[in-house]
């Protein structure tokens, strides 16, 4: 197995709520192969698709659990090139209708983070990270 991510689905509660926080709220656009029950926006190398929970959990043979069960165990981050930029994409994510989980600051490990949660609980982190570089184009490297 190849070591990288192609596509990150969400199980989202409502579809339509969701599309309003990622498009209206952050300001992003869906691929153009985005379907009625799906939608996608590609990230770079990678895709985030945003999918119906239940029909997620029946189409990955999981047991449905309900929308606010509690940490699910995984985080998404988005990485900027400074710490101005991650207060200023925690405040757009805040008035989107997101939920500040905690607020941007400095962090143990040498970088500035905060996270917030979309609609549906998603955890966001947003980071400035000085040992990782941003490509051009978005794209994250670790550096060492």
């Amino acid at each position: 197995m190849e070591q990288r991510v192609s596509l990150i689905t969400l199980g989202v509660a409502d579809l339509a709520r969701s599309r309003r926080f990622y498009e209206e709220g952050l300001g992003w656009t869906p691929s153009p192969v985005s379907q009625d029950a799906i939608t996608f926006y590609q990230l770079g190398g990678v895709a985030l698709a945003l999918f119906g929970r239940e029909a997620l959990a029946e189409d990955a043979h999981l047991a449905e659990s309900g929308p606010t069960s509690g940490f699910g165990g995984i985080t998404l981050a988005h990485n900027l090139r400074s710490k101005a930029e991650v207060d200023a994409v925690m405040a757009q994510a805040e008035r989107a209708g997101g939920r500040i989980l905690k607020p941007a600051q400095d962090v143990f490990w040498g970088g500035y983070s905060g996270y917030f949660a979309d609609p549906d609980g998603h955890p966001w982190e947003v980071a400035w990270n000085p040992f990782a570089a941003l490509g051009e184009d978005g794209s994250f490297k670790l550096e060492g």
